[in-house]
Parts: C-alpha cells; sequence; structure tokens
C-alpha cells in the first residue's frame, strides 16, 4: 500500500536529490531537502482539503486530478511561476532570466537580490493574508485555545484581515524598506516599491480567493442540482445515468480543485524564496513535496484518516505565519535558509505530536467511559 501510493515520490525524490548533487554540490543537496519539507509542510493542508473533494469523484477524474493535476502543479506552479516572479521583480524575460539563472548565475543572484524587496513583500502580503484569515476564523477544533479564542471573536469584524495585513505592510515600508538589503552588502531606500509589490500580493490573493470561492459555489449548485434530480428519478421509478453526473460534478470539482492548489501553491513558491533564490535548485524541491503532496492526498482518500490529526492544518498555517515574517524581516536583514526551513519543520511537528496527544486522550476517556457502563450493568444484574 504505501509504495503503490507513494512510490512515485520516492523515485522523483532520488532522482531530485541525485541533480541537486550534482548541480550544486552538497549545499544544493541540502537545500533541496529543506525544500522538500518546506512543500510538505505548508501544503499538507493542501492535501487535506483536496482529498476530501478528490474522494467525492469517480475513478477517472481522480486519475485526470493525479496525472495532468500533476503536471500543472509541479512544471507549471513550481517551475514556471518561480520564473515569471524573477522575471517580473527584476524587470527582464522570462527566456533571459532562465538563461542568467543557468549560464550567468552571478548576474542572476544579483537581479534576484536586488528585486528581493519587492518578491519579500508581494509574497509576504500573500502568506501573511492565508494565515489572518486562518486565525481569525471560528474553528470548533482549536490547538492552542488561549490564542484562538480570542482570535476568533475578532474575526467577526468585517476585513479585519486585510485592515491588519495593510498596516503591517505600511509598518514594513517605513522600517526595513527604508533600509533594504542589496547585491554588494548596500543599503537602499525602497519603501515605494515595497508598498506597490506589497498591494500586488494583496489583491492575488483577493484574486485567487474570489476565483476559489466562484468554482466553489458552482460546485456546490452542481451538488445540489444533482442531488435534485436523484430525488425526483427515485420517485419516477428511474435510474439516473452515473456517469452523467459524475462527469459534470467531477468537472467543476476539478476546475476547484487546481484554483486551490494554484492559491496553496503560491505559499510554497514564495517560501522558497526565502530560503533560496537559485530557480533550479527551488524546482527541484518544490517539484519533490508536489509529489508528497499528491500522494499523500490519495492516501488519505484511500485510507479515510483525515479527521486523524486534527492539529496538522493549525501547525501549517503557523509556519506559513512564520514564513510571511520572515520574508518581510528579509527586506533588510539577511536570515539562513536553515532557520526558514526549521521553523515551519518544527511547527509541523509540534502540531503533529500534539494531535497524537489528543487523540490518546481521547481513547483514555473513550475506555473508561466503556469501563465504567460495563460495571453499571453489572451491578444492574443485565
Amino acid at each position: 500500500m504505501l509504495l503503490k501510493t507513494f512510490g512515485w515520490s520516492f523515485a522523483v525524490t532520488a532522482l531530485g536529490l541525485v541533480a541537486a548533487v550534482l548541480y550544486g554540490g552538497w549545499a544544493g543537496f541540502g537545500i533541496v531537502a529543506i525544500l522538500s519539507v518546506l512543500e510538505i509542510s505548508v501544503s499538507f493542508d493542501n492535501a487535506v482539503v483536496n482529498a476530501g473533494i478528490l474522494k467525492k469523484m469517480n475513478a477517472f477524474w481522480q486519475k485526470i486530478f493525479l496525472t495532468i493535476g500533476v503536471l500543472i502543479a509541479v512544471f507549471g506552479m513550481r517551475l514556471v511561476f518561480p520564473v515569471v516572479i524573477v522575471a517580473i521583480s527584476a524587470k527582464i524575460g522570462p527566456i533571459e532570466a532562465v538563461k542568467l539563472a543557468v549560464n550567468d548565475k552571478e548576474k542572476y543572484q544579483q537581479l534576484v537580490t536586488d528585486a528581493h524587496p519587492s518578491i519579500a513583500a508581494f509574497g509576504g502580503m500573500f502568506l501573511l493574508m492565508i494565515f489572518l484569515d486562518f486565525i481569525f476564523e471560528d474553528r470548533d477544533i482549536k490547538w492552542l485555545g488561549w490564542l484562538e479564542r480570542p482570535l476568533a471573536k475578532l474575526g467577526k469584524v468585517d476585513m479585519l484581515s486585510v485592515c491588519i495585513a495593510l498596516i503591517v505592510l505600511l509598518v514594513s515600508a517605513m522600517t526595513f524598506a527604508t533600509n533594504a538589503h542589496q547585491h554588494g552588502g548596500i543599503h537602499v531606500d525602497k519603501a515605494e516599491t515595497v508598498l506597490i509589490a506589497g498591494i500586488a500580493g494583496l489583491i492575488t490573493y483577493l484574486i485567487v480567493g474570489g476565483l476559489s470561492g466562484y468554482f466553489e459555489n458552482k460546485l456546490e449548485e452542481e451538488e445540489e442540482r444533482e442531488h435534485e434530480a436523484e430525488e425526483e428519478a427515485k420517485k419516477a421509478g428511474k435510474k439516473v445515468p452515473a456517469v452523467v453526473m459524475a462527469g459534470k460534478a467531477a468537472f467543476f470539482m476539478f476546475l476547484y480543485l487546481e484554483v486551490l492548489d494554484a492559491s496553496f501553491s503560491f505559499d510554497g513558491v514564495i517560501g522558497a524564496f526565502a530560503v533560496t533564490n537559485d530557480i533550479v535548485l527551488m524546482a527541484l524541491g518544490l517539484g519533490i513535496g508536489a509529489m508528497y503532496v499528491r500522494s499523500l492526498t490519495v492516501y488519505l482518500v484511500r485510507q479515510g484518516t483525515l479527521d486523524d490529526y486534527v492539529y496538522l492544518e493549525h501547525g501549517a498555517h503557523y509556519a506559513i505565519g512564520a514564513l510571511a515574517a520572515i520574508l518581510l524581516i528579509t527586506i533588510q536583514y539577511e536570515i539562513h535558509e536553515v532557520i526558514t526551513g526549521l521553523v515551519g519543520v518544527v511547527l509541523i511537528a509540534w502540531s503533529f505530536f500534539s494531535s497524537v496527544q489528543r487523540n490518546r486522550r481521547l481513547a483514555a476517556a473513550k475506555g473508561r467511559d466503556t469501563g465504567s457502563d460495563a460495571k453499571a450493568e453489572v451491578s444492574s444484574g443485565v
């Protein structure tokens, strides 16, 4: 079961790590490994959400998502998107950006370093919005209750996430951006650039969120229509063709999943810029991570264990929030990529350990309740 589900991921990991050593030596190996773990950690909630939707699709559309969807996720968002970000930030063509990354790494490094304030502001705002929208939502299950309960109450205020994000952006532009780090160790005023890039990141998040919401609403409408059609067919003694129902509903599911996956890909790609500026190592690391996210989605669907580790989604979003803060800080200060990578790993591990402890407490409580019921039955003579 494990090999069948994760076989392709293991193969891609081996090939990717070998390519990393050949390209960047053992330092490249370490960066790719960190990026792989980072992508898995920040996209774990994506796998959980994908699994919840994917289990409703028939086998054909599941295969479409796991084949064409993988190509879009790995080669589209994890390979093309970083090049586009660098090209826009450095004001060069995408082809030129790729050529520089491969043939003139020193010049490419200089362009990316000089463009880092805008990249960090764009990504920091996008990631910050994901984090804020999560912690301000009132959820039944809370990990750090002492923090999440009051934040959930504050979340009832309309547009609070946007207001806080804009305040953070303004403060960052007035502090970090006025002394932004550039190539050669010099510092310049990049306040205007950071403001524009940060607003662009905020707008991008709102557009992606709007598209996701649109497809989610279309999916819900389609499912409601099919449910009504099925009920009418049962009353009339007719049978609704399963292929037609699955096809229409699954089509909207597929579109929704791709938009959703793209939105989750942003955090991994943007977060990767806090680890390395090398698009080759970035593509290798994020590609490996994306394969594991896909395999994990299938595993969760087949095992039906989506609710076993309930705090993992919390840990992933706290990691996203930490990455947002790190990106904004790196506008002025350099932070070692190992520290950046380990932050996400530690938060995910902490949330996993908390989930395991919760499961043990629930199992112990259930055992005590079962024992009490058994004693009651014996004492009552049942």
